[in-house]
């Protein structure tokens, strides 16, 4: 999970000013944690208190109401009741990182990660790409090869990872839909060496850079088990120690084995 809280961070200063390079700082003055992490860690908070999801991400996304939410999910965000409002947007895919880490089977995980896309991204490719991150997340955390991820993640959601980094790169632009970023950010791990490989990459699409590179980065955490420790004061020292704390806890509870 931290590896996708460090990708939002680091791709964050470059959301809206797009790079199409890898050869940037990974933390600037200006990198923060960004509303992909605030509802990433409401999602590990929620599977770690046994809570509704759509419960912990109000409570801890009201707590920082200027993290960067779009305009219809904070107008959720605020709303007494918890109403999906039929979102096929990314918010879905970006959270749902502790889903693939915490839960062993892939039809806990499958179910899991649709419970938490629903409470607000109801349409059918809101659930379809938390579902995509989540087992891509697990199938890297039990070993599987790229190209069994690779091959598994494009037969059972019809995405097309047939591409590389370098081929979508040049006409590649912003886009928040899961189906035109999910697969985009798949695509940025399958491609790397290492997790900074798969961050960096993620990020020189040129796109939604802190959600390319939180779900790059999630899945490559889970592919390559180590963060370089830079990368990890990096965030913490981004991070408060009130989100800090859940994620000390989170990998306390569910430690990645190497």
């Amino acid at each position: 999970m931290l590896g996708a809280i460090a990708g939002d961070i680091i791709g964050s200063v470059y959301e809206r000013q797009p790079l199409k390079t890898t050869d940037f700082p990974l933390f600037h003055s200006r990198s923060r944690f960004t509303d992909d992490t605030v509802m990433t860690l409401a999602v590990a908070r929620a599977i770690l208190l046994r809570s509704d999801y759509g419960r912990e991400m109000k409570s801890l996304g009201r707590i920082y109401p200027r993290a960067g939410y779009g305009g219809n999910f904070k107008k959720w965000l605020y709303e007494d009741e918890i109403r999906p409002y039929g979102s096929w947007g990314n918010g879905s895919a970006m959270r749902v990182s502790p889903v693939g880490f915490a839960f062993d089977t892939e039809e806990d995980v499958l179910r899991e990660a649709k419970q938490s896309a629903e409470v607000s991204h109801n349409h059918p490719e809101g659930i379809k790409g938390a579902q995509a991150v989540a087992l891509a997340i697990l199938l890297a955390r039990k070993g599987s090869s790229k190209s069994e991820i690779k091959e598994r993640i494009s037969r059972d959601f019809s995405y097309d990872l047939n591409r590389t980094v370098e081929s979508i790169r040049p006409n590649y632009r912003f886009d928040v839909s899961c189906q035109g970023s999910v697969p985009e950010g798949i695509i940025a791990f399958l491609d790397s060496v290492d997790y900074e490989d798969a961050v960096r990459k993620a990020v020189s699409l040129g796109g939604d850079s802190d959600t390319l590179a939180c779900i790059a980065g999630g899945i490559a955490q889970a592919y390559y088990k180590e963060l370089p420790t830079e990368i990890i004061l990096g965030a913490k020292e981004r991070l408060p120690e009130s989100l800090w704390s859940i994620v000390g806890e989170f990998q306390k509870q569910y430690p990645l084995e190497k």
